[in-house]
C-alpha cells in the first residue's frame, strides 16, 4: 500500500471539512475521488500534501507516518500535487516553470525529466521560451502537471486536471494521465468530470459533506444506478 488515509478529520475554524476519511491507494493504481462542490475533495489532496493539518487520524505513505511534515519534505519524499488552479507563475518562461517542479533536486541532471514532461505535452516543447501567462487554459494544466512531474513523485496528486477545458483537450489530457500511470507513477484523483475519471482510474471513492459514502472498483461505481444519477448526470 503506498498511501493510506485512516479516519483523518481537518478542520477549518470549527467547520470540519473532512469527517473521517479514510481512504488507500495502492502502487500502480490510478484512485479518483468524485463528489460535489464542497465535499471534501479539495481538502484531501491538501491534507495529503501537508497544506493542511490534520486534527485526528494518521495518513502513512509506504508504511510511515506524515502527519506533520512539511509540504517540501513531503516532494522530497515522493508526493507532488498539480493543484486546483494550476497555480503556474505567469512571469517565467514554459521552462523556468518545469525547472521549478525539480527545485528540491538542484544539482540533479534535469535533462531527462524536461524531455520526458515535453513528450507528454508536445505543445509545452512549441511553446518552451514562451511566459506562462500567456498560455491557454489547457496549455496552463499540461504546464501544471509537467512541472509537478519534474520532482520525479511517486504519488501524483491532480487536483481537477479538466477544469474548464474544451472536450478536445480533455480526453488528451486524460490520455497522457492514463500514460503516465502506465509509465510508472501512482496517481489521485479529484475530477469534476466523474465519467472521463471513472474510465481511467483503477478504483474510486465518493465523497460527501466529508465522509466517504461509496468506494469500489471504478467499474463497479459507473455501473451503479446512484452514482449514474448523482454524479454521471443519467436518469
Amino acid at each position: 500500500m503506498l498511501l493510506e488515509l485512516r479516519d483523518v478529520h481537518v478542520r477549518y475554524g470549527k467547520i470540519e471539512a473532512l469527517k473521517g476519511v479514510s481512504l488507500a491507494v495502492e502502487e500502480g493504481e490510478i484512485v479518483t475521488l468524485i463528489g460535489g462542490n464542497g465535499a471534501g475533495k479539495t481538502t484531501t489532496l491538501k491534507t495529503i500534501s501537508g497544506l493542511r493539518p490534520v486534527a485526528a487520524g494518521t495518513i502513512r505513505l509506504g508504511g510511515e507516518s506524515i502527519v506533520g511534515i512539511p509540504p517540501h519534505r513531503l516532494v522530497a519524499l515522493g508526493v507532488a500535487h498539480a493543484p486546483e488552479g494550476r497555480g503556474i507563475f505567469p512571469g517565467m518562461t514554459v521552462r523556468e516553470n518545469l525547472e521549478m517542479g525539480a527545485y528540491g533536486r538542484r544539482g540533479a541532471d534535469l535533462r531527462p525529466d524536461l524531455e520526458r514532461a515535453l513528450d507528454l505535452f508536445p505543445r509545452l516543447r512549441e511553446r518552451i521560451k514562451q511566459f506562462a501567462g500567456t498560455l491557454s487554459g489547457g496549455e496552463q494544466q499540461m504546464l501544471a502537471i509537467g512541472r509537478a512531474l519534474m520532482a520525479r513523485p511517486n504519488l501524483l496528486l491532480l487536483d481537477e486536471p479538466s477544469m474548464g477545458l474544451a472536450p478536445k483537450l480533455v480526453s488528451q489530457v486524460f490520455d497522457t494521465i492514463t500514460e503516465i500511470n502506465r509509465q510508472g507513477t501512482t496517481i489521485l484523483l479529484v475530477e469534476q468530470n466523474a465519467a472521463q475519471a471513472l474510465q481511467r482510474a483503477h478504483r474510486a471513492y465518493v465523497i460527501e459533506t466529508g465522509r466517504v459514502v461509496i468506494e469500489g472498483r471504478a467499474a463497479e461505481l459507473q455501473a451503479s444506478e446512484a452514482v449514474r444519477k448523482a454524479y454521471l448526470g443519467e436518469d
